[in-house]
């Protein structure tokens, strides 16, 4: 899977953004994310995922469309650009390398100068030189400067006509890492303190001036090139401007590197920067997708800054950073829509662990034999160690206890790892269990059909003993989580911890019955040995800790 990111300068008319979007999803097998318009950058970032081949197509149909459509000759917006379709990059997400994106991207941009006539320029990852790697290099002089730049020598286009185009301009296509396009809210209308604090905290930071920090002449290097002053942050590019529609002014900043340079980061040394300028930052704004990763990060950073626990749930982690970050100043922010890995998951698949309680509750009950034992065995495991991280997050700031907050967040973080692993496995049986029954419905008319089919059986076997067993393993190890907040958590709570230990040994017993059952139906007989010795010692540990919890909880009450 890619994902593809093209930005079209036009954000205003909408008769131009939705045929660019029609454009690209009238490709089969390409999902269109998001249209992300803005009216004062007079530009629209799309985002669409899929295998690479129909992402390319449905990249050049919105070409197409986008030089068809658009006049630059008549283009004005706060964001620097140079063509109808600016930027084009092809970013891997899964199943594929930064290499093989890279060839899809110069295939891309060949097809697009050869077909469309276009003007291609490629750049980061697909860089026919070093010189062009930088899209702000690429872009330098924009679409005024276009006509000038063609006719150097060094600045001949990859693809297509070195002929200037008055109408479509130029476009740059290329593969990269996933970047995040993202713009802090301030409380002033003004562009210059803007780009004060944009030059501040961007790597490529400020011109050296001789003299006059602000007017006087700027320093060159022995190549006569100018100096700079470097900026806080790595891999970070940045400029100030004003936002007519929302009547601000922001620092457009695009992340190239989040192992470098977090949003949280960013965010933060905004806020400081801006703050040692008089001017206070009220927000920010994503443009287009982010990682969960990012947010995750996010919301961990800003709790142990109140120094809270972290071991929350991913959806709470999410609220946490949103709220911190001012996501939804502008407009609504929705998780489900602006966070990449739930954007692209199956949404025709309705987990079981989406469900509300009673609708779990009613499916278990019901003719179908899925939901099972072995599902609702994963259900009380991950309710196990959720009620101990439930403890955990308690004892983090009960009052008295302030310098022990680390010590239970890190307790929380290990029970919600477990409570996270073991929702995942309540589908994840279910799922075996299907492919079982779907491996028993093959057609076994000829010889090679039924080595087919047993061939099949086999494999869906194997993997409905695999899951019970992991179900076992986690539910014992959380159990630890358990005993450390029997022990040592919240003492108003420790009722609920020794629950969760109910609820984990009787995971481990029910996941158990499902092993031994399959293990049965499979020919492989030292696995099934292995499995079933393995199950038998994790079974009897669970019953020696679930009595050792319950020894310990007894000498609670006696006090």
């Amino acid at each position: 899977m890619i994902e593809c990111v093209p930005n079209f300068s036009d954000g205003r008319d909408q008769g131009v953004i939705d045929a660019i979007a029609e454009a690209i999803r009238a490709v089969e097998g390409v999902s269109l994310l998001n249209v992300d318009p803005g009216q004062a950058t007079n530009r629209t970032v799309y985002t669409f995922v899929g295998e690479p081949e129909p992402v390319c197509e449905a990249a050049f149909r919105a070409a197409r469309c986008g030089i068809e459509l658009i006049d630059m000759s008549k283009h004005h917006g706060e964001h620097p650009r140079f063509g109808a379709l600016d930027v084009c990059p092809l970013v891997p997400i899964s199943g594929i390398s930064m290499e093989e994106t890279s060839v899809n991207a110069s295939e891309l941009g060949r097809r697009m100068g050869d077909e469309l006539g276009m003007t291609i320029f490629l750049y980061e990852r697909s860089a026919s030189s070093d010189s062009r790697r930088n899209l702000a290099d690429v872009r330098a002089g924009e679409y005024e400067g276009l006509a000038e730049k063609l006719r150097q020598p060094e600045w001949q286009p990859d693809f297509g006509p070195s002929t200037f185009n008055a109408r479509s301009g130029a476009s740059a296509v290329g593969a990269r890492d996933f970047l995040i396009a993202y713009n802090v809210n301030l409380n002033t209308t003004s562009t210059r303190r803007a780009n004060a604090i944009a030059f501040d905290v961007r790597e490529k930071g400020r011109l050296r001036r001789i003299g006059d920090p602000l007017m006087g002449e700027p320093m060159l290097d022995e190549h006569s090139e100018p100096l700079y002053e470097p900026g806080a942050l790595k891999a970070v590019k940045a400029i100030g401007w004003f936002i007519e529609e929302y009547g601000i002014a922001q620092i457009s900043m695009n992340l190239t590197d989040l192992s470098v340079t977090p949003v949280h980061v960013a965010f933060d040394e905004v806020v400081e920067k801006a703050s040692a300028r008089g001017v206070r930052v009220t927000g920010s704004e994503l443009v287009g997708l982010i990682p969960l990763r990012a947010m995750l990060d996010a919301g961990r950073y800003f709790l142990r800054k109140q120094r809270r626990s972290v071991g929350l749930s991913e959806k709470e982690l999410i609220k946490i950073a949103v709220r911190s970050l001012g996501l939804g100043e502008l407009a609504p922010f929705n998780p489900e829509e602006r966070i990449i890995e739930y954007a692209i998951q199956d949404r025709l698949r309705k987990l079981l662990v989406d469900r509300s309680l009673c609708d779990f509750i009613e499916e278990t009950a019901s003719e179908s034999p899925a939901p099972g034992g072995g599902s609702i065995a994963a259900t009380l495991g991950a309710l196990g160690a959720a009620l101990a991280t439930m403890v955990a997050n308690l004892s983090s700031h009960k009052r008295g206890w302030d310098d022990r907050w680390e010590e239970f967040s890190d307790w929380a973080v290990r029970g919600q790892s477990y409570v996270s692993e073991l929702t995942g496995l309540v589908d994840e049986d279910t799922d075996a269990f299907n492919a079982l029954i779907a491996a028993f419905g093959l057609p076994k008319g000829t010889d090679e059909e039924k080595a087919a089919r047993n061939a099949a059986i086999q494999k869906a076997t194997r993997g409905a003993i695999e899951v019970p067993l992991r179900v076992m393993r986690a539910s014992v190890a959380s159990m630890e989580v358990i005993q450390a907040m029997v022990e040592t958590g919240n003492p108003n709570s420790v009722t609920d911890a020794a629950v969760g230990a109910l609820c984990a040994r009787s995971a481990v017993k029910g996941a158990y019955l499902n092993v031994r059952i399959n293990s049965a139906g499979l020919d492989d007989k030292s696995f099934v040995a292995a499995a079933l010795h393995e199950g038998a010692e994790l079974q009897r540990a669970a019953q020696t800790k679930e009595a050792e919890i319950l020894a310990i909880l007894e000498t609670k009450f006696e006090r």
